[in-house]
């Protein structure tokens, strides 16, 4: 079964905007054991949308197309339809009335230009949107299936998992299991695995999304009960240094080991200003057990938000052990968090020395009754990177006190310059 995806646009090819629903429903596809055969980008041309889209049909026994079903003239996707088809477009009452019934709860008149969203060619089949005014349509053309879908991506997904993905036939390979694993290279990771024996027709994929290494296991539908086995091995193999299973969200297992331990969090950030807190609490639900945050960027505020002593700072510096054990164990004494997590480092890029360079970074997990901290040398091309990476790290050190697993991890491209337990 051959899949295709035409996605239209001139602002898709310039760049100013990213075409994130093609990378989300190529996910879709393959949680469903299928894959697209092509993906291409085309321009808001008449004639080019028409020409391409003769041949995917040709092509493919499915196409998804997205984009072009807007209200201005350079939307152009039903007119091509009806083109390719050689039939008229035709007004379609059903959406009309629906539009004209979208605008008046919202208080608002219509425009004119509207109209144009419900012009669909004939025969073409309608395809709701309860979101949006750009209804969907689907047609047949060389045998091949069809589906018009709006650029919006709340639009857009709501879309593609309601109508279209029920529609397609069943792939013949199992959902991809995904392995998530911080802290290793991906030559490390495929070091390790090479041990890993597959059973024929199951094979491996790596890819590198910064902070974490995925690992994904592609197999047929056959072989879904040997392939417990094969993860079994995966994770016995990846032991400690394997986040998370399935979901790449790790604030999302965060949370569920928080509430599950009826845990409270509080964190004091200087160099992640505060992208460690936002990361959790995108997580909805995050507030059963996220309690507060500092973000302290300066000596001063240190000093008067967490209590961390001038001397301290002073004698030590702000990116040091000593003061990221004193930033969380402020925000422990300044909050009603069982658990304080804290980060200081200099993520440039200026700010290093010979002696503290560029992407040094100090951690601290403190508990009423204890404190673990470390520094490291993170490594990062901008600071964008080391200020992700911190935050990755400070979630990893969580995750392992919560696990009871060992504190430290065995990190491949990361240098541990002092480690602590008190």
């Amino acid at each position: 079964m051959v899949i295709e995806m035409l996605s239209t646009g001139d602002e898709v090819l310039q760049g100013d905007i990213v075409d994130t629903n093609a990378a989300w429903a190529g996910q879709q596809l393959a949680e469903c054991g299928l894959k697209f055969a092509r993906r291409q980008t085309i321009a808001d041309d008449l004639s080019t949308l028409v020409s391409v889209l003769d041949e995917c049909c040709r092509r493919a026994d499915w196409l998804l197309v997205n984009g072009g079903l807007g209200p201005t003239s350079d939307d152009l996707s039903a007119q091509a339809a009806a083109v390719l088809l050689d039939v008229p477009l035709e007004l379609n009452q059903f959406w009309l009335e629906n539009l004209k019934r979208w605008y008046a709860n919202k208080q608002r008149e219509m425009p004119e230009s509207n109209i144009k969203q419900a012009m669909l060619p004939v025969g073409a089949e309608l395809i709701d949107n309860p979101i949006g005014t750009a209804c969907g349509f689907a047609i047949v053309h060389h045998d091949c299936q069809v589906l018009f879908t709006p650029g919006v991506p709340s639009e857009f997904k709501q879309m593609l998992s309601q109508q279209w993905l029920p529609r397609l036939p069943k792939g013949d390979h199992a959902p991809i299991k995904r392995f998530f694993t911080f802290g290793l290279s991906e030559s490390g990771v495929d070091q390790r695995l090479q041990q890993l024996v597959l059973p024929a027709g199951a094979r491996l994929g790596f890819r590198a999304a910064r902070p974490s290494i995925e690992i994904k296991v592609f197999a047929p539908s056959a072989l879904q009960s040997a392939l417990r086995e094969v993860h079994q091995q995966i994770r016995n193999i990846l032991g400690t240094e394997l986040f998370s299973e399935d979901s790449g969200d790790w604030a999302a297992l965060i949370q569920q080991l928080m509430l599950a331990k009826e845990l409270k969090l509080a964190c004091a950030e200087s160099c992640s200003g505060g992208l460690l807190a936002s990361q959790l609490i995108k997580v909805a639900g995050s507030s059963g057990y996220f309690e507060r945050g500092f973000v302290t960027y300066t000596n001063l505020a240190k000093q008067q938000m967490l209590g961390v002593s001038e001397s301290l700072l002073t004698h030590f510096g702000a990116v040091s052990v000593e003061v990221a054990q004193a930033m969380a164990q402020g925000a422990l004494a300044h909050s009603d968090a069982d658990i304080a997590l804290s980060i200081t480092g200099i993520a440039g890029p200026d700010g290093g020395s010979d002696e503290k360079p560029v992407g040094t970074v100090c951690f601290a997990l403190a508990t009423e009754t204890q404190c673990f901290s470390q520094c490291l040398q993170l490594t990062g091309r901008t600071r964008t990177a080391i200020r992700e990476t911190a935050v990755a790290t400070a979630l990893d050190m969580l995750r392992r006190y919560l696990r009871q697993q060992p504190m430290w991890g065995e990190y491949d491209l990361i240098k541990r310059i002092r480690e602590e337990q008190s």
